[in-house]
């Protein structure tokens, strides 16, 4: 069963990364979004060199109970394992642009924002969530971020109470019509012929892992390729397969774990215990 273990194990033994090559579903990808996306899938199936799309297909389906779309998170699920959230940012310092959904310490089955298909791929109640970001250069990819939703951003309560904050707020409003909606808000007749809407949505956005973790971790803008993964302690004691992980650290200079402290995104002044695992390739 693949995880996130397996997929840092398939980046160091194989570093390629193109993020268009010949045969590849990348070259129809419709934008580097999608392209990356298909990276990701491609390094937790260990399907980076499979240029046979049946092949690739056959491996994808063994390694994910549930893959996404653009519209609806999560972007993919392993199969009796992680959720999966990939993001592309423009520069080295950007945001992530979450749009309509705020960020997920974990995913829960009940969410409103999850596909039926989704919630019916495998028997499941709560995911941990995975997010992916990568930084995109001439179709290559030059920095890579793993880090897990509970290490990286708050649990659901603080974000789904200031969103119920802001929707009764403006619901309270007078003399304006408003109809049922799970946006902020949803006003109807806004002229006089009754014919003119407006949706209140939310733009959620979150500081990318490469400046939220900066205190543990800084990029060496001379490599071409910087990979870095952050594994809470209490998760990274669940995977099986570390041990291969440790031996491909001793034999490979390139990859690095250590041991770091992390802060409680509900509560800074708490420090966890977590593994900081690296890889760079050189110009």
């Amino acid at each position: 069963m693949s995880n996130i273990i397996s997929a840092i194990i398939n980046l160091a033994k194989n570093p390629k990364i193109e993020l268009f090559r010949n045969g590849s579903s990348h070259n129809r990808a419709n934008n580097m979004g999608e392209a990356l996306e298909e990276y990701i899938k491609d390094l937790f199936a260990n399907t980076v060199d499979v240029n046979d799309e049946s092949i690739r297909n056959m491996e994808f389906s063994k390694t994910f109970s549930y893959l996404g779309n653009q519209n609806n998170p999560p972007d993919s699920m392993l199969r009796g394992g992680d959720a999966i959230e990939v993001k592309k940012i423009e520069n080295r310092t950007s945001a992530l642009a979450l749009n309509s959904s705020y960020p997920k310490a974990k995913l829960f089955a009940d969410s409103s924002m999850l596909k039926k298909e989704c919630r019916e791929c495998e028997i499941w109640n709560v995911k941990d969530m995975i997010y992916a970001v990568g930084i995109v250069n001439d179709n290559n990819l030059e920095s890579l971020a793993f880090v897990y939703g509970e290490d990286y951003c708050a649990n659901k309560e603080t974000y789904e109470s200031i969103k119920t904050t802001i929707k009764t707020g403006v619901e309270t409003i007078q003399n304006v019509e408003f109809t049922e909606t799970k946006e902020l808000g949803h006003v109807k007749r806004v002229d006089p012929l009754g014919i003119t809407y407006l949706r209140i949505r939310g733009m959620w956005g979150i500081e990318n892992p490469f400046t939220v973790f900066s205190y543990v971790y800084k990029r060496n803008y001379e490599n071409k390729f910087n990979f870095m993964c952050i594994i809470n302690e209490k998760k990274f004691n669940t995977f099986k397969n570390t041990s291969e992980l440790f031996k491909l650290e001793k034999k490979n200079k390139n990859l690095s774990i250590k041991d770091i402290q992390i802060k409680n995104p509900n509560n800074p002044a708490q420090l966890r215990k977590a593994k900081l695992i690296t890889f760079e390739l050189e110009e």
